[in-house]
């Protein structure tokens, strides 16, 4: 926008004596110009086309707070996450093994979940460990409600699940 098509104005302030902004008793007035726009700039059209995707951060630091230097980052948790934010109305399910125990891993809208364990607060930080087997995905019907559950399709192996929707 042309600084030509824009109007300016002058305002003048003045703050009470008791306002807490103020610093003195006696306040002189003082004047702030105002740019008006004869016309506002259609920002909506942009803004549609503007896609944003939230995704874990990868970025460890130096020292662990649990002392899990294996732990790792888990590309295919980020895979799912990421297919989990365009899936509209569908959550994940996802059974894997770590350290020969069963885990169980919900996924909905990008945010991943143990359901099995104790999920981390930080952010930068894998749900599974980079070690971690998936062993079979269940598509449900999203918001997860574990006393009625329903499936879109269950008990996928992770390379189908790969082939079929993440190929089309």
């Amino acid at each position: 926008m042309r600084i030509g098509q824009m109007l300016k104005r002058s305002v003048v302030l003045s703050l009470p004596p008791t306002s807490p902004l103020s610093l003195k008793a006696n306040t002189s007035p003082c004047r702030v110009s105002i740019l008006f726009a004869n016309k506002v700039p259609k920002v909506g059209s942009q803004l549609r086309a503007l896609r944003c995707a939230a995704r874990r951060r990868v970025i460890r630091y130096d020292e662990e707070e649990d002392g899990d230097e294996g732990y790792g980052h888990n590309e295919d948790i980020a895979i799912l996450e990421l297919y989990s934010q365009s899936a509209k109305g569908e959550a994940l399910l996802v059974h894997a093994v770590v350290d020969e125990e069963e885990v169980e891993v919900l996924i909905f809208k990008g945010f991943s979940s143990c359901l099995s364990g104790r999920t981390s607060p930080d952010p930068s930080r894998s749900v599974l460990p980079a070690g971690a087997v998936i062993k079979s995905i269940d598509r449900i019907k999203g918001p997860f409600d574990p006393s009625n559950t329903e499936y879109i399709q269950e008990g996928l192996t992770w390379e189908a699940f790969k082939t079929t929707l993440l190929t089309s």
